[in-house]
């Protein structure tokens, strides 16, 4: 996990990567755990993750 002070020195196109990567890996781990005792600590891990990845690009006026 990257700290928010991290984040808010990266460009827009880095932030829009890492997002998209961030909720390919939630929805690959969401589809893994779908018969299985869910790991639920890195679920919530990445969903904040997206949405702290997701208020810093409304904050560089990027409409996501």
């Amino acid at each position: 996990m990257t700290a928010p002070s991290d984040l808010r020195e990266l460009g827009a196109n880095d932030l829009m990567k890492r997002l998209e990567d961030s909720q390919k890996e939630l929805f690959n781990l969401r589809l893994r755990v779908a018969g299985q005792t869910p790991k639920t600590t890195k679920i919530r891990e990445l969903r904040r993750e997206v949405a702290r990845l997701k208020t810093l690009l409304s904050e560089k006026g990027v409409s996501v």
